[in-house]
């Protein structure tokens, strides 16, 4: 019994020894199901441009895990150089968030095939994505329905068109604004607030503004919408 016990304990021992906790506070794992060779980098926006947070070489295994400290959630971007071959398949945005999460995709659809867990961000945005794709579609739909007035010479087609877009614009910043509105709690809010309708008439900015959390506000988008907003009253626009 004595030995049985034992044997547990430098069994549970080693387990705990193998599981080697992280000291930082956001990890990233995932899976390029059928990547063989490459390089993944980790990206955020800075000054506008993209920068490396961290450099994965890919050889052999598909599977990879990153970690590093995360001030505040951020639109970061997973993005795959294959080396050989270039394509526009290559970057996948994802709302990262401190805590762990998970892209699982494959080589041949890198950004169509992504599934992305472990962050309420990216949930809620992947639920905005959903219902703006159908107002881009729509639009690219107008857009081929005017080109072809404009051929033809049609220009009250044309004139109407241009009506429709401008319904279908409105009611994309409309639903915007109500997301932005109804998810104060999250850095989502702010974010999508700023890269989709930061144009849009001041009022409806101070809306999204007192939506926001204490903690949002205080976040890195949430500061950056602060600081538009303040701007833009400041220019009395």
């Amino acid at each position: 019994m004595y030995k049985s016990l034992i044997a547990s304990f430098s069994f549970l021992l080693m387990i705990s020894c193998a599981e080697k906790k992280s000291d930082k506070n956001f990890v990233l794992t995932g899976n390029i199901k059928g990547l063989k060779k490459g390089t993944l980098y980790i990206q955020r926006v800075k000054d506008t441009v993209l920068v490396a947070i961290d450099t994965i070489t890919i050889n052999g295994d598909s599977h990879f895990a990153s970690e590093f400290d995360l001030e505040s959630p951020e639109m970061l971007y997973l993005f795959l150089d294959r080396g050989v071959t270039n394509s526009l398949d290559n970057n996948i945005p994802f709302f990262a968030e401190k805590g762990k999460m998970n892209i699982e995709t494959t080589l041949d659809f890198f950004t169509a095939d992504a599934k992305i867990t472990g962050s309420k961000n990216q949930e809620l945005y992947d639920e905005y994505k959903k219902v703006v794709s159908r107002y881009v579609d729509q639009n690219l739909d107008l857009a081929e329905k005017k080109f072809k007035a404009f051929q033809n010479k049609k220009e009250d087609e044309v004139l109407k068109i241009d009506e429709e877009q401008k319904g279908v614009q409105k009611r994309k910043y409309l639903y915007t604004t109500n997301f932005a509105v109804n998810h104060g709690d999250y850095e989502v809010a702010p974010y999508v607030t700023l890269a989709e309708i930061y144009d849009i008439n001041l009022k409806y900015l101070d809306t999204i503004q007192k939506r926001m959390s204490p903690k949002v506000a205080q976040s890195l988008y949430g500061k950056k919408l602060n600081a538009y907003i303040a701007e833009r009253k400041k220019q009395g626009q």
